[in-house]
């Protein structure tokens, strides 16, 4: 296990934790936390081999959330003294006291063992940060030059996104932990463009961000190899493929693709603060409403889908969230019944009889210092059949169906319901077998029916972890990073678009 930074080690972090949460108890609060946070990140991005830009960013601060009189109050600081943490904290108590005449509901937090000075890093061999930056563009510019030269590629995108978070928490129970994460964000695009026509299409990278550092880029974790050399032949057969007929088609649908629609369908329409209607203004609610819990038929009985902040490379994976509970794996769906949320200690609490459970699943968490933790995704994974089929097995199943592959754009209903997604690649499937590519492919389903509709799903030996390092969520903002792992998997009788006809062209 790496070490956690020195220079953030070096930081006043029991000081000014130690004299923010005195501070909020000598004014009354029954309840207070503490977080030192610094995250420090880089981005990076390629044109044609030609560097675009590269911007290094840290956001460091201090922040106190306390309980007081039942109601939240929460203020943020970034001077790292402890007149500035005290100032904090009395601006804490006082937000809650403002706030008192407007709560309705008095706050209680569901109960979590106390965890004294402990320290918990990610899964990673190289911080990325700590690479020069100009090795770091030379790999770069060699995978845009690898693309750039091959035939029919006209133009090459590469980006990479590194994120080194470094945190301290304490709280007025006991807790308290240092915790460091890492994780990673490549993009790799070739794009071929037809002179005569103007047409034009683009074929990305499978790669996920995911839970590494830098040494995901020199191939642990992915065949970069082995991907870059077959992306242009990729791309040329997209664009000589024939448009799809919409109809209604049997889907195996790669893991590269399928993680997208966990996460929309699934991951967000979990969450119990979107059930429960707290999330409407940014992103909708959820039809997966807390009345249907061990009731609702999500999917088809095989479908088993957990909730997990232990996954090894998992970008939403931790040690402790943000309010100090320890990270656990737990169940959302089973046997195709819904059987779980992601909760934070509050509504844990206030829904403990319905939940069935007194305890955080460990879903809260802030994306700075200048943020109040709430409620997010959990890494939120189907799982496979411990002796099911390979891809190429399910492929077989079909006699006319379409093998899709890569994520790309996407749309979905503020309830988490109605839905369609693309992908990078569409290969016809005739009789069990591949037939080549096809175009302008959307699959479109609501959430019960396209789950319903899932047949069987493939062996741990087709499982891949997708996700994104940008979901987004509340107001004001906040940005987070997750994982969806999930095999192949055979979906029957799923209707498909023409997206070229959709569009009026």
């Amino acid at each position: 296990m790496p070490d956690v930074d020195a220079s953030f080690l070096r930081l006043p972090r029991h000081e000014l934790a130690g004299a923010a949460l005195q501070r909020a108890r000598d004014l009354g609060a029954t309840f207070a936390e503490f977080r030192l946070e610094r995250i420090r990140s880089e981005a990076i991005s390629l044109r044609d081999s030609v560097l675009q830009s590269a911007v290094d960013d840290e956001d460091l601060g201090l922040a106190v959330r306390v309980i007081h009189d039942g109601t939240w109050g929460f203020a943020a600081g970034v001077a790292l003294t402890t007149d500035e943490a005290v100032r904090v904290a009395e601006q804490a108590v006082n937000m809650a006291q403002v706030s008192r005449p407007i709560n309705t509901d008095t706050i209680e937090l569901a109960g979590e063992p106390v965890y004294d000075d402990l320290t918990w890093v990610s899964s990673y061999e190289v911080d990325p940060l700590s690479v020069p930056r100009a090795d770091k563009i030379a790999l770069l510019t060699d995978y845009s030059d690898r693309l750039l030269n091959a035939d029919g590629v006209s133009h090459v995108n590469v980006y990479v996104a590194s994120v080194n978070e470094c945190k301290f928490y304490a709280n007025s129970e006991g807790t308290s932990y240092t915790q460091q994460r890492v994780r990673i964000g490549p993009e790799v695009e070739a794009v071929a463009v037809d002179a005569e026509s103007g047409r034009f299409d683009s074929m990305a990278s499978c790669a996920p961000p995911a839970g590494r550092g830098w040494e995901y880029l020199t191939g642990t974790g992915w065949d970069w190899d082995d991907e870059l050399a077959r992306i242009p032949g990729w791309l040329a057969e997209k664009m000589a493929a024939p448009t799809v007929e919409a109809g209604v088609y049997d889907l195996v649908i790669d893991p590269t693709n399928l993680w997208l629609t966990i996460h929309e369908s699934i991951g967000h329409a979990t969450e119990l603060d979107r059930a429960l209607g707290y999330e409407a203004n940014y992103a909708g609610t959820s039809f997966a409403t807390l009345d249907k819990l061990n009731k609702l038929q999500y999917g088809s009985p095989i479908m088993h889908v957990t909730g997990d902040r232990t996954a090894e490379n998992g970008l939403s994976t931790v040690g402790y969230d943000d309010e100090g509970v320890a990270g656990q794996q737990w169940d959302l769906v089973k046997d195709g019944i819904l059987v779980g949320y992601q909760v934070d200690r509050r509504m844990a609490k206030v829904n403990e009889d319905v939940l069935g459970t007194p305890r955080s699943n460990g879903c809260a968490y802030a994306d700075s210092s200048g943020h109040i933790p709430i409620q997010r995704m959990a890494n939120v994974s189907l799982q496979p059949d411990p002796g099911g089929p390979s891809t190429e097995e399910l492929i077989s199943r079909v006699k006319n169906g379409i093998y899709i592959v890569g994520d790309k754009s996407w749309s979905i209903d503020m309830q988490r319901y109605n839905f369609q997604f693309t992908g990078q690649r569409f290969y016809k499937i005739t009789d069990g077998k591949l037939d080549g590519q096809l175009r302008d492919v959307a699959y479109q389903a609501t959430t019960t029916d396209f789950w319903g509709s899932m047949e069987a799903v493939g062996g741990p030996q087709t499982y891949v972890l997708g996700g994104a390092l940008n979901c987004g969520k509340a107001q004001p903002s906040q940005s987070g990073a997750v994982t969806h792992g999930c095999p192949s998997a055979l979906f029957r009788g799923v209707n498909i678009l023409n997206t070229t006809q959709e569009a009026g062209r």
